[in-house]
């Protein structure tokens, strides 16, 4: 090789390593002149307000609560599709064995049939070789019989094979629905999950300080809402007596004070929502709809000052929350996830409306309430912090509880 263009590339490396050469007439650089200042680093946002703060804990709990009943609807409709599963399968079960017995009968026919072609002459061949006419018309009734007797099989034959055909069909389209319920019940849990992992992260930020801030002001917009709720004159004059059923609901949830509120649960240990209002009236020997949304759609509606105990007080204009009226302007409710099944002024939440379960019910002429522990107000309408999402095996051990 050259030793040329082996210099060449040295005197190169040497250059690019001693930096860019000076221009003709600047000046040389001054390696002690200071360096130009840092940019000064953006000034941390500030703090939001607790107002703010607030209404974005409320709005993640509302949004966690909105999925939570999207979360019991599609459980709902999934124990339905199940049962709607097992009896098209049941059914079809019975169709399929009615189906092979009327082809061993006619397989038997169709043996004897031919058996009896080999050995003998057919019931068509005696009749018109009958010595009279007597025999001739002998026969002719044993053969119409013998006809009708094996269209009478093919017909239940073919009855039979499309019923069966039928039913496969509905069974299949009854999983498969079964199958879409499911997976829409995750992506709601899914969907509960996320919500409830915002909350987390918002209240893993904030200092006690500011919690304690968040408590007083909720209880005061609380107070104040109630305030106004009862000076608007909306709320009965008087609390009035339930009915038998609505003083049995009543005395069902007021026992269920102080144990935990957990999405999606309906008892006995812990409730959501519509949960505990629908698990009370089942109680009091009337089945209700499991959501709150259901509740608000399919039970009558009772004005606000017509309330008695025994009544469903539901919220927000989704119908997302509900609570059951005890009288004197109060709820008992699962208030949210962190929170405990507690009594709550009616105007805790936004109102929506009010619905009875027993319109046709009369109220009694006397009624004692039941007795409320000491600490059943105790603590926030809304609560500061989550529950774990339930695992499928807590919910099935919760359902197969609530059965018993």
């Amino acid at each position: 090789m050259s030793q040329r263009p082996l210099r060449a590339a040295c005197i190169a490396a040497v250059l690019l390593l001693a930096g860019p050469v000076p221009q003709a007439g600047a000046e040389p650089a001054n390696p002690t002149a200071p360096h130009p200042a840092a940019p000064a680093a953006p000034a941390a946002p500030a703090p939001e307000s607790v107002g703010v703060l607030l209404t974005r804990l409320q709005g993640l709990y509302q949004k966690a609560e909105e999925a939570t009943e999207a979360y019991n609807a599609t459980e709902v409709a999934l124990k339905a599709g199940q049962d709607e599963e097992r009896l098209r399968s049941a059914e079809l079960g019975k169709a399929r064995g009615a189906l092979d017995a009327e082809k061993a009968l006619a397989g038997r026919l169709a043996r004897e049939q031919y058996q009896g072609t080999r050995g003998a002459l057919s019931p068509y061949a005696r009749m018109l070789l009958a010595k009279d006419p007597q025999s001739a018309l002998d026969e002719r009734r044993l053969a119409a019989r013998e006809g009708a007797r094996r269209a009478g099989v093919l017909d239940r034959l073919t009855r039979s094979r499309n019923e069966a055909d039928a039913l496969a069909a509905r069974a299949r389209k009854a999983l498969e629905t079964q199958q879409a319920l499911a997976a829409r019940k995750k992506a709601h849990k899914d969907e509960v999950a996320t919500q409830l992992k915002e909350v987390e992260r918002l209240l893993a930020s904030l200092t006690p300080a500011q919690l304690a801030q968040l408590g007083a002001r909720e209880a005061a917009d609380t107070a104040a809402a109630q305030r106004e709720l009862v000076d608007s004159g909306r709320l009965p004059t008087r609390t009035g007596t339930p009915t038998a059923a609505g003083g049995a609901a009543l005395s069902y949830a007021a026992a269920q004070i102080g144990k935990p509120y957990v999405w999606g649960a309906e008892g006995p240990a812990s409730f959501d929502c519509s949960g505990l209002t629908s698990q009370a009236w089942a109680h009091a020997g009337r089945a209700i709809p499991r959501t709150s949304q259901e509740q608000w759609a399919r039970l009558p509606k009772v004005p606000l000052d017509q309330l008695r105990p025994g009544d469903l007080v539901v919220y927000f204009p989704k119908a997302t929350h509900v609570g059951l009226y005890i009288g004197g302007g109060k709820v008992i409710q699962a208030p949210r996830p962190g929170a405990r099944v507690k009594v709550s002024p009616i105007a805790a939440n936004p109102l929506l409306g009010a619905v009875r379960p027993d319109p046709d019910g009369t109220p009694l002429a006397e009624f004692t309430p039941p007795q409320l522990p000491d600490e059943a107000a105790a603590g926030d309408d809304t609560g500061y912090s989550s529950e774990e999402a339930p695992t499928e095996s807590t919910e099935a051990t919760e359902a197969e509880t609530s059965a018993r």
